[in-house]
């Protein structure tokens, strides 16, 4: 039996599927990382603030380009919590008073895209038009 780092990198067979089956160590996962784009590729990607507060959203309108993907970072400076969620987008986010939290969100095709706070949802009603 082997031990210790070898056995991270060493690829066996799946005893009932038969397939094969590579753990990743540390190692490994970097390297992943570094052919994926990793951390580079989320310091290049667009970001676009929302404020909650007070039951009402600022800006109402997040206009982002389309079959792009990019990152929300929500803020909630109200006194109360506050939730971010959109039922065509399937996220949702909530916040307690003064937090801040990102999103990202998948290339989105052109149109628009509604979201609201659930806390507040006759004062807060938003949308994201990908452009």
């Amino acid at each position: 039996m082997t031990t210790g780092c070898n056995t991270l990198f060493r690829s066996r067979r799946d005893a009932r599927t038969g397939s094969l089956w590579l753990p990743v160590g540390l190692a490994g996962l970097a390297l992943l990382l570094a052919l994926a784009g990793g951390p580079a590729r989320a310091a290049d990607m667009p970001t676009f603030q929302l404020l909650m507060k007070d039951g009402r959203l600022f800006p109402e309108t997040l206009e982002v380009p389309a079959n792009t993907r990019f990152r929300l970072q929500v803020k909630n400076e109200g006194p109360g919590a506050a939730e971010f969620e959109s039922l065509e987008l399937r996220k949702e986010l909530v916040l307690a008073p003064g937090v801040t939290r990102t999103l990202v969100f998948h290339p989105m095709k052109p149109g628009t895209y509604k979201f609201f706070d659930e806390f507040h949802q006759d004062t807060a009603q938003g949308r994201i038009v990908a452009k």
